[in-house]
């Protein structure tokens, strides 16, 4: 069981490892949208998008539904924008722990420049 759940996560993390779809994501959080909808969001060609959402839909991470003649495409589970809120804060802490070295190195060096 334990393994099962392994594979399944590292399976789903391969499937968001993409900037695009990361981004596809991003944009569903918002709500369901169409593949049109997604391009001009997005400024990317159809076969791009297409292709991206067609690996979220093998990995059941987002799923569509047909509407008329237009199938609208929405996150599969809310949690998936919880996930990528909390991406956003361990980037920011990372980029905050960096930025706080860099401020000590500097203050370091001129320091020793003093001396």
């Amino acid at each position: 069981m334990e393994e099962s759940l392994q594979q399944f996560k590292a399976d789903f993390f391969k499937a968001l490892a993409h900037p695009l779809r990361i981004r596809i994501l991003e944009l569903l959080v918002d709500g369901k949208k169409n593949v049109n909808e997604i391009q001009s969001c997005l400024e990317k060609e159809g076969s791009a998008v297409s292709q991206q959402l067609s690996v979220l839909r093998g990995k059941n991470i987002v799923h569509g539904t047909k509407e008329g003649k237009k199938v609208y495409y929405s996150l599969s589970d809310p949690m998936i924008g919880e996930l990528l809120g909390v991406a956003k804060d361990i980037f920011n802490n990372h980029l905050i722990n960096t930025i706080s070295r860099l401020e000590e190195m500097t203050i370091n060096e001129n320091n020793e420049e003093d001396m």
